[in-house]
């Protein structure tokens, strides 16, 4: 039996306090290992979007599925496990607990879904050597560059294996040349473990690098060039 999409989204409507309508109408189909981006005006909901896949935000019609399950059906509990177990996140400005270690920053998706401290200690150096930060687990964030503490956020958002990372501007406080390396570094990673993306992002190099590119607006999703 064929796996369920990591996601799928049908008829999704979100408006925003005054009576705004984001979007309406809004259907998206992920595939396993498929990167897909979405670009769209400031304001247009590019974030808000991210926030409801990620059971941080209800819709005001329509459904979400992750993995084959309902967002709607799951309670509060649920949905945390869920974004333990099965999504992965990456971000603008990176969310690197200064206080952890590298390896203690990466392991701590494992330690929230209950593995047990070495062992995830152990998983997070095997990311760490995988992102091109071998050799640096004990060190602290302060010591780190943007792209290195860019690379430690995609090593922690693969570390529990996700099916879906939801990347949020991740290449917006790098400089083009470190942000071209991070994206290449977080897709390479992510489709080599058939994990699919979902990447929000103003950056056109950034959006060339997915296999899609849609862009937002209040009717939904429609193809970059019209298709």
């Amino acid at each position: 039996m064929a796996l369920p999409a990591p996601l799928r989204i049908r008829d999704l409507s979100k408006t925003v306090p005054g009576g705004r309508v984001l979007f309406e109408g809004l259907d998206l189909d992920l595939s396993a290992g498929e990167v897909v981006a979405i670009t769209g005006e400031s304001g247009a909901g590019k974030s808000s979007l991210l926030n409801l896949v990620a059971g941080l935000d209800a819709p005001d019609g329509g459904e979400i599925w992750i993995g084959g399950r309902a967002l709607s059906g799951l309670n509060e509990t649920e949905r945390t496990r869920l974004r333990r177990e099965q999504l992965g996140f990456v971000f603008q400005a990176f969310h690197i607990l200064p206080h952890l270690t590298l390896a203690q920053n990466t392991a701590l998706p494992l330690v929230l879904a209950g593995v047990e401290g070495d062992t995830a200690l152990t998983r997070a150096a095997e990311l760490l050597v995988a992102v091109g930060l071998g050799g640096r687990e004990a060190d602290f964030p302060s010591r780190l560059s943007g792209g290195e503490l860019q690379r430690t956020a995609i090593a922690r958002a693969l570390v529990h294996q996700p099916g879906l990372i939801l990347a949020d501007e991740p290449t917006g406080n790098l400089d083009p040349e470190t942000a071209d390396r991070s994206l290449a570094l977080l897709l390479d990673a992510a489709r080599s473990r058939g994990a699919s993306v979902l990447l929000v992002t103003h950056s056109v190099r950034a959006a060339e690098a997915a296999d899609r590119t849609l862009v937002l607006g209040r009717a939904g999703l429609r193809n970059r060039h019209g298709g």
